[in-house]
């Protein structure tokens, strides 16, 4: 990575620190803005780039950055005002690329009286829609279970947790893939507690452990049934919460699911009953496990928390899978997959630990497409695995680079910490195992810790 690429990130709360920390550890030189001197020593004592005190609406904060050649301005702050006026000053100072973080304004509505054009933005992020678009996009798709699309849809990453009596429990990657080689896949991640494995193919797998399977997209059926995953076309969905989050979602979801949704303010859930055509609106506390019984939950398939508190959402799914999965006779089992929003970083891999079956972060969403813009250019496609820190990306083989030097097998510097799930040959894509040699110009999917991302792009490069 040249050294001139630099990035000026105005706002260090939330979406600015996420960024700055994975960008410079990338090797990407920062510049930050902030105008909270807390936010500035946090950062200090954590992430490398230049730091600056200071008001992005003034001029005097970018009397040294004018003159410099800075190729990405990310505009993150919690003010939309701020956020694009941040991108109008840079646009005048010559930075190229502009992303900034709107929120209120409708700048993507048809009728707008603004655009991103009008503003010269390259990038508008609007992270509470990024999230219910996903959660929407996850119900929709497999029934709450993650599917991740890559290699322009041609493979998928399917993501679920193991159960007790899943056939794949307490056998090893290895042992998996030779019982079941009617079809190529590969188990490429496992989220363990709050650990993060990129497994060998003596890694056993455990029950609770949350699995991330790599294979064609034509296969996924095949995948599911491996996993135990089932399919039903009545699925019930229940929302905790009526922010704009979770009223987002009923929109989203109530043409094509049964959806409850639970508010605790009586005058929102009012509301939410004459805007919500089709979903179903209750007033009460969704953090009661009484309440809760009594909207339905046992009836549920999928319950999503998403209230403004952490802790409450995490509870609350927690509460929500033990009422469902203790129902006499194990009625429950095959049903409460809980989905629960958080804000804090720090709190996905715990949460996921604990038993939520996905956990999703605004900031974390926002992040990722963020840096998907800005990695455009060194990798074909990346994607954040939900629930483990871990990557997945697709990138192309230089002449001479170290992956193309021996087999998968002897990359003994790879070992625990990243592996290639997938090559394309001949125009098709293929499973890679041990024995595959990766050649100059081959396309490949490349899974890793989320450390470890920089150095398995080194690898790639002559």
């Amino acid at each position: 990575m040249k050294k001139s690429e630099s990035i000026l990130i105005i706002g260090l709360g939330g979406v600015g620190y996420y960024l700055a920390k994975w960008l410079s550890h990338e090797g990407y030189a920062i510049t930050a803005i902030e105008g909270d001197p807390a936010q500035i020593r946090r950062a200090d004592g954590e992430i490398d780039a230049r730091l600056i005190l200071g008001n992005a609406m003034s001029f005097a904060s970018w009397k040294d950055i004018r003159d410099e050649d800075t190729d990405y301005l990310i505009a993150v702050t919690d003010n939309d005002a701020v956020n694009i006026t941040a991108a109008l000053i840079a646009d005048r100072c010559g930075i190229r690329n502009k992303i900034a973080r709107v929120r209120s304004l409708e700048l993507w509505e048809p009728d707008a009286l603004l655009t991103e054009e009008d503003l010269n933005i390259d990038l508008i992020i609007r992270p509470g829609e990024l999230t219910a678009q996903e959660i929407a996009r996850l119900l929709k798709m497999r029934a709450g279970n993650v599917v991740i699309d890559i290699a322009e849809g041609q493979m998928q990453v399917m993501a679920t947790r193991i159960d007790d009596d899943s056939e794949m429990a307490h056998r090893t990657l290895k042992d998996i893939g030779m019982s079941h080689d009617e079809f190529d896949f590969r188990i490429v991640a496992i989220a363990r507690g709050i650990q993060t494995l990129i497994p060998s193919g003596d890694e056993q797998v455990l029950p609770q452990d949350y699995v991330f399977i790599l294979a064609h997209s034509d296969n996924a059926h095949q995948v599911m049934a491996l996993a135990g995953v089932t399919e039903d076309s009545r699925h019930r969905v229940m929302i905790v919460g009526g922010g704009l989050i979770g009223a987002r979602v009923a929109e989203l979801l109530e043409d094509d699911l049964p959806v409850r949704l639970i508010e605790q303010d009586e005058q929102r859930a009012e509301e939410l009953s004459y805007r919500l055509d089709r979903t179903e609106c209750l007033h009460g506390d969704g953090s009661d496990g009484g309440i809760l019984c009594q909207a339905g939950l046992l009836d549920m398939d999928t319950i999503i928390t998403a209230t403004g508190d952490n802790e409450t959402n995490i509870m609350t799914a927690l509460l929500a899978k033990h009422l469902i999965r203790s129902q006499p006779g194990g009625v429950g089992m095959a049903r409460g997959k809980t989905i629960a929003l958080v804000k804090r970083e720090e709190y996905l891999v715990l949460a996921q630990a604990m038993g939520a079956d996905i956990v999703l972060s605004s900031k974390v969403l926002a992040g990722n497409q963020i840096l998907k813009h800005v990695r455009r250019g060194k990798l074909l496609s990346v994607a954040h695995l939900h629930g483990c820190e871990a990557e997945v990306v697709e990138l192309v083989a230089e002449a001479d680079s170290r992956i193309t030097r021996k087999p998968l097998f002897e990359q003994t510097d790879m070992k625990d910490r990243m592996l290639i799930g997938g090559v394309r040959r001949y125009g098709e894509w293929e499973i890679a195992v041990g024995s595959t040699e990766i050649e100059a110009g081959d396309k490949c999917i490349g899974i890793c810790a989320s450390r470890d991302l920089p150095e398995l792009q080194r690898v790639f490069r002559k």
